[in-house]
């Protein structure tokens, strides 16, 4: 159950608000992210379709936080959201929707750079797809590569931990397992899957607020897989659309990457243990909890050993 409605001090609120309703809001929480996040903004505010664009600020140094200020000051579209602190990833999507008018919601990393006809693209993948809809984006790495994530299969204990350990990708009889699908042919129309990445994904109001936002227990990762997991079981889609198409960076936050994964780990724990289903998954989920989380705190170990999970090894 999300807490999606506790209150939330914001000391700063700058916002100057359009002669008309908006209908596409993007929603973007920062922290820490550094020069990459300028060259994010940019993109959106040069996307024609975008009518609102929402920062929410968790945490930024002293120069960026001045250079937002100077942008919300200079720019109709921009509002922004300072002086709650770093209340997490989860918390500060629903603090941002709440801020937002559009009645189109656009999540977007702001490691995240927007593709030509990105927007567009994500609003027609849900057309004729069931209610509450999620649809994501395909994320490419730098190169143009297809990055790890942007469509997985179902996200359980053991899928995660041969994904995490790579055996998915070492040992052919394991193969069925592993999650992510970045290898397999693009499709050249919108298709469903399980999960998709939070990098960069698209909802209605309506939906989002059906779903009850994010839920804000999770503090940093595995919130996009919860929110496409409770999508799904309310009778709704969860969409890949192929043709939008954002360019992520990933890793530009300050925080260690050691940190990153602790979080991550704990996500899962809480994702695993919620949605057991009777008492022998629930036992599974706790049983596994100390592995979960020993093999996500050693993921940036591993990934020397295997090298960068920019898709899966041929």
């Amino acid at each position: 159950m999300s807490s999606d409605f506790r209150p939330i001090r914001a000391d700063a609120i700058l916002t100057q608000l359009p002669s008309e309703p908006p209908a596409v809001s993007v929603i973007m929480v920062v922290y820490k992210t550094g020069p990459a996040l300028f060259h994010s903004i940019a993109r959106v505010l040069g996307e024609p379709l975008i009518d609102e664009f929402v920062v929410v600020d968790n945490g930024s140094a002293p120069d960026d936080e001045a250079r937002l200020r100077e942008i919300a000051e200079q720019e109709p579209r921009f509002r922004l959201v300072q002086g709650h602190g770093n209340i997490g990833f989860a918390r500060g999507c629903n603090l941002g929707a709440r801020t937002a008018k559009g009645q189109h919601l656009i999540i977007l990393n702001p490691d995240a750079y927007l593709q030509s006809g990105c927007v567009a693209a994500l609003l027609e993948g849900a057309e004729g797809h069931s209610s509450p809809c999620v649809v994501g984006a395909r994320v490419l790495n730098t190169d143009g590569s297809e990055q790890r994530g942007g469509r997985r299969g179902e996200v359980t204990p053991v899928t995660t931990l041969l994904s995490f350990s790579h055996l998915s990708l070492s040992l052919s009889f394991l193969r069925k397992f592993e999650i992510h699908r970045e290898d397999e042919a693009i499709p050249t129309a919108p298709i469903l899957v399980p999960t998709i990445s939070g990098a960069c994904f698209y909802m209605s109001r309506e939906d989002f607020q059906r779903l009850g936002g994010f839920d804000e227990r999770y503090f940093l990762h595995v919130e996009d897989i919860d929110l496409c997991w409770r999508a799904r079981r309310m009778g709704g889609s969860v969409v890949f659309q192929p043709a939008a198409t954002v360019e992520h960076l990933g890793s530009t936050s300050h925080k260690h990457p050691i940190t990153v994964e602790y979080h991550k780990g704990r996500g899962l724990i809480r994702y695993f243990r919620k949605r057991a289903d009777n008492p022998w998954r629930y036992a599974l989920a706790v049983a596994l909890s100390p592995l979960i989380l020993g093999v996500s705190v050693l993921r940036p170990g591993l990934r020397g050993l295997f090298g960068p999970s920019r898709g899966r090894r041929k």
